[in-house]
């Protein structure tokens, strides 16, 4: 296969990748398995998967698939999930070195020492958070519904928000609640993404639209300068990845500043070809994320290598705690 890494990080030549392709998907019908690739993969995995979109949209596909084989293209705690929501079926990761720095920024033995420290409080962690964190949290969320779960929560309880720092501060701010301790990780990218660079973007371009992820270090400042009347409310979101989905496809604006990985530029220049995607920051790149490529999805699927494995004790418990935040409401596709 030819490497020919272009602006929107493709790594095949348009033969090389009808080739590569073509191959993948008869290994997978062969396998009966189907291909999950999330919002940040390269532009060929997008491609060539049977289904793309958040962590937790995916994680549903794998649970309602009749396939009895699931590729996960993305990080190691997503395909954790779908093997804690499908545990009957085999879930394959490409390259199990595919981390996460968010997801790594707090382990279950610290997440217990801060749960004695506050004995009798609620513990509502990301979903993208390890199996072992899951299995030590009481109710999960997304970027979309953690306002709602944190509200589900009675007033006089103390919460214990993890591993976002970001994430919990806007929740914090949008649901008034003062009884609420925030962990201070972050994910590495997201946080990178900071107020200087939505300045400087929005001086180039300001008539766009802006999308920003709750992850984001610019998260406060987009808000701040809501609040002062200097961005326009009616065209500055904060979204999630599976929002910004949705909102690409039916936003009429000329151009779109997008605050998040650049790997969805991709899937959102796919469906809106009348509209300019601008990343806020055209370095906020996870290597994570990248990690999987098509040689390795090949791979996969060639030598039926990658199992997950969830301990069952562990996956009990952190399926419980995933399906009390779809108990209380989750949009579709909103997840991480």
């Amino acid at each position: 296969m030819t490497a020919a890494l272009g602006s929107d990080e493709r790594t095949l030549t348009p033969e090389a990748y009808e080739n590569w392709a073509d191959e993948v998907r008869a290994l997978a019908q062969q396998a009966g398995a189907v291909i999950l690739a999330h919002n940040y993969q390269v532009p060929e995995i997008q491609d060539v998967a049977h289904y793309t979109g958040d962590s937790l949209y995916l994680s549903r596909i794998a649970a309602q698939t009749d396939a009895g084989i699931i590729v996960f293209c993305g990080v190691h705690f997503m395909a954790e999930t779908a093997k804690i929501l499908s545990p009957d079926k085999r879930v394959l990761l490409p390259d199990h070195a595919a981390g996460c720095s968010l997801a790594d920024s707090i382990n279950a033995d610290q997440l217990r020492a801060w749960k004695a420290e506050h004995p009798g409080a609620v513990v509502v962690s990301y979903v993208n958070t390890t199996a072992a964190v899951k299995a030590e949290t009481d109710i999960c969320c997304t970027s979309s519904n953690a306002a709602d779960v944190v509200r589900s929560i009675p007033e006089d309880t103390e919460i214990l928000f993890c591993p976002d720092q970001f994430l919990g501060a806007h929740v914090k701010r949008v649901t008034g609640r003062t009884n609420m301790h925030i962990w201070a990780g972050e994910c590495h990218v997201h946080a990178g993404i900071s107020p200087a660079d939505v300045r400087a973007k929005i001086a180039s371009y300001p008539d766009a639209e802006i999308l920003v992820h709750p992850e984001c270090g610019c998260t406060t400042s987009v808000l701040d300068l809501i609040s002062a009347g200097d961005l326009p409310a009616e065209r500055t979101r904060v979204l999630s990845t599976g929002g910004m989905v949705e909102a690409a496809a039916s936003t009429r604006s000329r151009q779109v500043l997008v605050a998040t990985e650049t790997g969805i530029l991709h899937q959102l220049r796919g469906l809106n070809d009348q509209a300019e995607f601008i990343p806020m920051n055209e370095r906020a790149t996870c290597r994570y994320m990248k990690m999987i490529t098509p040689p390795k999805l090949l791979a996969t699927l060639r030598d039926d290598t990658g199992d997950i494995e969830v301990p069952v004790d562990i996956a009990v418990k952190a399926r419980a705690a995933v399906e009390r935040m779809i108990a209380i409401g989750s949009p579709s596709r909103g997840g991480e």
